[in-house]
């Protein structure tokens, strides 16, 4: 454990540089309370997206960096922000036009349009708590609602009030002038109509702690600022919830990071200390454009885990945080054969490469070995060349390209298997285009094909790639990149695809022979 200890503290994977920096914190800190506490929190506006749990994944992976290097007890807590206002109904629920009459109520006040919780905030917080729950983590859920109602946000409601000119000049800074005129950190919750209210403050009284304001309809009401009367505005509760619960580290997005001074200021204004950040860049969709909860683009997590493992996306999570990626279909099967690459470096490593090895930051100290002695890659090629409508038929390829191999010993690969004929299905076939090939090609497809059907050098996939390459070599292919990418498009009806020669073991020599003859014959092309 030492020598983890020292790799890691050394280490350049970003998780051990925020676990450092954190452990900084944590050892100037004269009042320490015996733990740290990771934040991470959840607007319920709308259905859940990957990008939004990438936010949990990236802090459980810091949370994990900082318990190598230290034995300070962790706590991770998901904060969900659902006694918001529903400010708009989002596209993709059923039946959107029944929850317009709810505009502006809490979230968890609001009639769930799936007709499975008691509101919409609840089931969209039983979403998240499914995805927590599929990746293992461990985590206390706080809800708004409860936290708000239950008295436990009380205290720093009261000291809100209290300094209420301190905490309204930070704010007004921020706003425009127009904005400023109404402008108020509290929102009242209606008694009687239960909506949140966007009203001026008439009085906000530090020594009863109430706020007095009137309604839409012109009523005067005065209510206390605790138990559930009056929620903050989003900006202040983010500082607020820092100083409530002593947070020490919290992860967003891009689109907070001019706000961070302020949610610093609020929170030590409401006498907290401001926690470390972290700022990721956002998710993109395959149009480039911002992946959003209401409009429901980009990919679910359901998406996600019907093709490929949750491993793999947590793989993908990892990489380059600071950099802005596209989060759709055509990232998946990369993903998951570079994980699998990880994976099997992982067990010659010393502990320095270990720390910088993906495989650690999703696994911890268990880093299982990889069953994937087929590439994702391969078998989608395979999918695609087969027509395959089920795992079992890649199994048959499987089987005789590695006769130990098994469903039972080769879980992975079985449900890569399943995943692959999936996303041929849903992805590759419906894009598939043959062309028929150039005189050069057809030259070298014959020769290729005559090769192969005199090949007596067994099923080595490195062997069967040297005798592709010369043929390439030997029929003038310059760049030799060239020769492969004919190979794809004649024989696999796509511009990219996996080394041939791993290919023709896998499909089997005389079954390429075959493949081989509908391409020249032009079959492929006119299918």
């Amino acid at each position: 454990m030492s020598d983890l200890r020292d790799a890691a503290m050394n280490s350049k994977a970003w998780p051990f540089e925020e676990a450092r920096r954190l452990l900084k914190r944590y050892e100037s800190d004269k009042e320490k309370k015996g733990y740290v506490l990771f934040e991470t929190g959840y607007g319920p506006s709308g259905l859940p997206h990957i990008g939004t749990f990438g936010e949990v994944l990236r802090t459980t992976m810091i949370r994990r960096a900082f318990e190598v290097i230290s034995d300070v007890p962790t706590r991770l807590v998901c904060f969900s922000d659902d006694l918001d206002g529903m400010r708009k109904v989002p596209d993709n629920v059923p039946d959107p036009a029944s929850l317009q009459e709810h505009l502006q109520k809490p979230l968890t006040s609001v009639p769930d349009p799936f007709g499975t919780h008691d509101s919409f905030g609840h089931h969209n917080n039983a979403r998240l708590r499914r995805f927590l729950d599929t990746f293992g983590f461990e985590y206390e859920f706080i809800s708004a609602t409860e936290f708000y109602r239950s008295g436990q946000f009380d205290e720093i409601l009261r000291r809100a009030a209290e300094r209420y000119d301190d905490l309204m000049e930070v704010m007004l800074k921020s706003l425009r002038e127009e904005r400023q005129q109404t402008y108020s950190i509290f929102l009242p919750i209606h008694p009687e109509t239960g909506r949140v209210l966007y009203v001026p403050m008439k009085e906000v009284n530090a020594t009863d702690h109430t706020v007095t304001f009137d309604d839409e309809d012109g009523r005067e009401w005065t209510l206390p600022v605790t138990g559930g009367n009056v929620k903050l505005q989003w900006k202040p509760d983010f500082g607020a919830r820092w100083a409530a619960l002593g947070v020490d580290f919290e992860m967003y997005g891009k689109d907070h990071s001019t706000n961070t001074p302020i949610y610093d200021r609020i929170c030590e204004i409401l006498g907290g200390r401001k926690p470390e950040h972290f700022t990721y860049e956002l998710f993109l969709d395959e149009n480039g454009q911002k992946i959003s909860k209401s409009k429901g683009n980009g990919l679910t997590i359901d998406e996600w885990l019907s093709y490929a493992s949750t491993e793999s996306l947590s793989y993908y999570m990892f990489l380059k945080p600071k950099t802005a990626k596209r989060l759709h279909f055509d990232v998946i099967p990369k993903a998951v054969d570079e994980y699998h690459q990880q994976l099997r470096a992982f067990a010659d490593q010393d502990a320095e490469k270990r720390m910088a090895n993906p495989a650690f930051h999703i696994h911890g100290h268990n880093v299982p070995a990889s069953t994937m002695v087929v590439s994702f890659a391969m078998l989608l090629n395979l999918a695609s060349v087969a027509g395959a409508e089920d795992k079992e038929t890649l199994w048959g390829f499987i089987r005789r390209y590695a006769p130990e191999a098994s469903p039972e010993a080769n879980p992975d690969l079985d449900f890569a298997a399943g995943g692959a004929v999936r996303y041929y299905q849903d992805f590759v076939k419906p894009a598939k285009t043959f062309r028929a090939p150039t005189e050069q090609e057809r030259a070298a497809l014959q020769d290729l094909r005559d090769r192969l059907a005199g090949w007596q050098g067994g099923n080595d996939p490195e062997e069967l790639q040297t005798m592709v390459f010369s043929v390439g070599k030997d029929h003038g292919f310059e760049p030799l990149r060239a020769w492969f990418t004919a190979l794809y498009e004649v024989l696999l009806g796509a511009s990219q695809g996996p080394r041939f020669g791993g290919f023709v073991a896998l499909y089997g020599v005389e079954e390429t022979v075959a493949l081989i003859d509908k391409g020249l014959a032009g079959d492929l092309a006119q299918a």
